[in-house]
């Protein structure tokens, strides 16, 4: 009985999540497929396992002299383990709250940008800048990016929506020089570092590449009017023109917005992006 119930409840977790449209808090919605596949498969499985106990013939381990059945006794503490350990993450993700990442992430993670060290070329935490070259041959990765870049290098503006933030973001950091004076238009949520002015900020979303385990965040250097503040997570609409500098903390050459016009705005309703392919 307890192998039908772990079935059910991962059943229902699977249909809970695409239901209520959590399911985008894990994974990269190209790959949901996958999940939907998983909530017919379980279903056959539940279907049949409830055929197959209530079918089955009862049978009793022979007991000993003593009048205990200790076969039974001893597998049953493992057995109940077993289930309860299965049953963890089903009711973790029915009655748990989804958190859904912000600042406190980076400032948690430390701020710093493993993406421009060199320590660990395999490295999945990425901050800032896209990378899915590790997902790539070399040629077949350059001819990706070479064809993305055909597509965007002769507009005068680019506007970065949720559908290819990732994809045009991931563009510009492998060949800035193309964009520099370009006009371009991104929102995103705020967060600042002591080595910033107090009017620069980075403005971040939080993306997936393929599912939560290779999220990051991401984003660019901002530097609004002289006299603005902005503060952690606060949501801008920016626009303006790409230029590039120094930062000596990463002690890189990265791009830099200067911001034209900007506006506060809410936090969308999907706070992520994601990658597209």
């Amino acid at each position: 009985m307890g192998r039908l119930f772990i079935l059910l409840g991962l059943t229902f977790l699977f249909m809970h999540l695409h239901a209520s449209g959590n399911i985008s808090k894990y994974i990269n919605m190209e790959y949901s497929y996958v999940s939907q596949i998983a909530i017919y498969i379980l279903a056959i499985f539940t279907l049949m396992g409830s055929y197959l106990y209530f079918k089955e013939d009862n049978q009793e381990d022979v007991d000993c002299q003593c009048g205990h059945n200790h076969s039974r006794e001893n597998k049953k503490w493992k057995r109940n383990l077993t289930y309860f350990l299965y049953f963890i993450p089903i009711l973790t993700g029915l009655f748990l709250p989804v958190a859904t990442m912000d600042s406190n992430i980076v400032e948690k993670k430390g701020f710093h940008f493993p993406v421009y060290e060199d320590s660990d070329e395999y490295s999945q935490h990425q901050f800032l800048q896209p990378d899915t070259s590790l997902y790539y041959g070399k040629d077949d990765y350059l001819t990706l990016m070479d064809n993305s870049l055909k597509g965007l290098v002769d507009r005068d503006s680019l506007q970065l929506t949720d559908k290819n933030y990732l994809n045009d973001l991931e563009t510009i950091y492998y060949s800035p020089g193309k964009f520099t004076g370009k006009q371009i238009t991104l929102t995103g949520f705020s967060y600042n570092s002591n080595e910033l002015a107090k009017n620069q900020a980075f403005l971040f979303r939080f993306g997936v590449i393929h599912c939560v385990a290779d999220s990051g965040v991401f984003g660019m250097l901002i530097e609004f009017p002289e006299g603005m503040h902005p503060k952690n997570d606060e949501w801008y609409s920016v626009t303006g023109e790409l230029e590039s500098i120094y930062y000596q903390p990463f002690k890189k050459t990265i791009p830099l917005l200067k911001v034209s016009s900007h506006s506060k705005i809410a936090e969308p309703d999907d706070p992520y992006v994601y990658r597209q392919y």
